[in-house]
């Protein structure tokens, strides 16, 4: 349990904010992240990395030169949003072009797309690369879908020694691709961890057990296992990587790997050395040779007991990339040229003002700021259950992300009410606010989904009911768009869908009454999606593990439609 904290709603600014002091001779703060304090040469791509905070080294750690350019740091276990992972790669930019590389989570494909697209249309060149290295998260066939876990920290390193050495973006993506092809791993877990500010576990395992496949996000492991002794363990780790080794011979692959004992975050170092020291044996005993071997925390969760072992199976470039010098916060190799004297200036960011509206869009604004502030209310009420839903075969995170995204909209919304903003602004500078607040999937998809409904108002006129009706169906309705879900995934959009229609199928009703059937049958859809498991997102790992408990984001959903229905009925 996190002890040392304040307002735990601000743990990660101020963690990320301590760690830019204390090494600030390799990093400096920007907004969204970290980038290196010293310049890198003009030609060289950029690596930025990033996704949620609470995995320290990873991301920021890893900053400096030999790896990465740049960390982009998000909320406790949430992708950071895309205005985030613009700031960050503009800073981190050197005129090469910039790859991008994460673990294979929805929210982070979301916010690091959205920010691809938006700088491509702005001249840079923006690869994205997702780290898929863990084999209990799918099968082999489908190993660009697992998810990414220990495996980021050799997959960064090869791809950063690669750009350190001038490679081009198109050979610097390439190798990428093949590291991350050649990188598995797996993990146990022996306790859950608990969030900043929280006195329970996100999950907790029965005494004598441990999670196999556990995520990095707090998400429980696909199976139980017994615990027996340390060269159980190691048996068990190394032989279900090992059924996925290359054919010796095959892309330059001959036996050489090297490997990665990863603590979680409260696994004894003493543990780790001795776990490594029965793995290493294994894989002797299987013809493998040894490449400099890490035993180390490189990616945690938190103050979860636990431990991965990542493979990556050499050829002579990768060997080359592995073994080449590093120097960051979280792990130094060989020496590096410093070229510290010339500092990387960086220019903060500005937001622009709101512009005023017409007095008639003001005033509606002004009701829409209250509506927001409601909405804020009931994520507060509801945070812990929807946290405790999302524990059962998720990360536990939804309660927290939905409040801290809510904030952030009515936060925003008050400062565009007093500068006399128009609806179609409010709601455009409020789904900015609710993605960058959040983060994670759930950010990303309400931050759309408001941005959507401000267009389709005005700052030039009051809208009517019926454009008012039009226009929320069409954020909704890009909420289904933007996440790729359908209805029976067990999502929210298994709610959005029957409100959308509800609302979209009202005809001449007034809007109370009109949203008030709609908020019916999202709360019907909702609770329906206990009976059915999971086929995407971070629960879809866990099977049958979610039935019997109904989707955590489809419930807030219908939670957050049934408060509008209110406040419409009252005001």
């Amino acid at each position: 349990m996190t002890k040392i904290v304040n307002d735990p709603e601000e743990f990660p600014k101020d963690s990320l904010e301590g760690f830019a002091e204390i090494y600030s001779e390799y990093v400096q703060p920007v907004h969204g992240g970290v980038v290196r304090t010293a310049a890198s040469p003009e030609s060289e791509v950029a690596l930025v990395v990033g996704g949620g905070s609470g995995h320290y080294p990873a991301f920021a750690g890893w900053v400096g030169p030999g790896i990465a350019h740049g960390s982009v740091c998000g909320n406790i276990f949430a992708s950071p949003s895309a205005s985030q992972a613009r700031s960050v790669i503009r800073a981190a930019d050197n005129g090469a072009g910039t790859l991008m590389m994460f673990g294979n989570y929805a929210g982070d494909v979301l916010h690091f797309g959205q920010a691809a697209e938006q700088l491509r249309a702005e001249g840079y060149d923006i690869r994205i690369v997702e780290i898929t290295d863990d084999i209990a998260s799918d099968s082999p066939q489908n190993h660009l879908q697992r998810r990414g876990i220990a495996g980021d920290f050799p997959v960064v390193k090869v791809v950063g020694a690669a750009a350190a050495e001038g490679h081009s973006i198109d050979e610097v993506e390439a190798v990428a691709r093949h590291v991350n092809d050649k990188t598995r791993s797996l993990g146990v877990a022996f306790s859950g961890c608990t969030l900043p500010g929280s006195t329970e576990p996100l999950f907790t395992v029965e005494e004598g057990t441990f999670g196999l496949g556990l995520g990095i996000h707090g998400e429980p492991g696909i199976a139980t296992e017994k615990l027996g002794t340390a060269d159980d363990l190691a048996e068990l780790l190394v032989s279900k990587i090992l059924e996925e080794e290359p054919p010796r011979g095959e892309d330059g692959y001959d036996g050489r790997v090297a490997v990665l004992v990863n603590g979680l975050g409260a696994t004894k170092y003493e543990e780790l050395f001795l776990l490594y020291s029965r793995i290493s044996k294994l894989l002797r005993k299987a013809g493998l040779e040894i490449i400099r071997p890490v035993v180390d925390e490189q990616v945690t969760s938190l103050d979860m007991a636990g431990v991965s072992l990542t493979l990556t199976f050499l050829d002579e470039d990768l060997e080359r990339y592995w073994l080449a010098a590093a120097d960051t916060p979280a792990f130094r190799s060989g020496s590096v040229e410093n070229s510290g004297a010339t500092r990387r200036e960086v220019t903060a960011e500005t937001e622009e003002a709101a512009s005023a509206g017409v007095p008639e869009s003001a005033e509606q604004a002004k009701k829409i700021a209250v509506i927001l502030e409601a909405l804020e209310k009931t994520t507060r009420d509801a945070e812990h259950d929807l946290g405790k839903m999302d524990s059962v075969a998720g990360d536990g995170d939804h309660g927290q992300g939905m409040v801290l995204g809510s904030t952030a909209a009515a936060e925003s919304a008050r400062q565009s009410v007093a500068a006399g903003a128009g609806s179609k602004t409010l709601l455009a500078r409020a789904g900015a606010a609710w993605s960058e607040g959040a983060g994670g999937t759930a950010g990303a998809l309400w931050g759309g989904a408001l941005a959507r409904v401000g267009n389709g108002l005005s700052d030039g006129e009051a809208v009517d009911d019926a454009a008012i009706i039009a226009a929320v169906v069409g954020g909704t309705k890009a909420i289904e768009e933007m996440g790729g879900a359908v209805v029976g995934d067990k999502t929210m959009v298994d709610a959005t869908v029957p409100f959308a229609d509800a609302l979209e199928g009202a005809g001449d009703k007034p809007l109370a009454e009109a949203w008030d059937e709609a908020a019916t049958a999202a709360e019907n859809a909702a609770a329906d999606t206990a009976s059915f498991a999971a086929k995407k997102g971070r629960a879809r790992t866990h099977g049958g593990k979610s039935v019997g408990t109904p989707d955590p984001g489809a419930i807030s959903f219908s939670m957050l439609m049934r408060t509008v229905a209110d406040q419409l009925a009252t005001k």
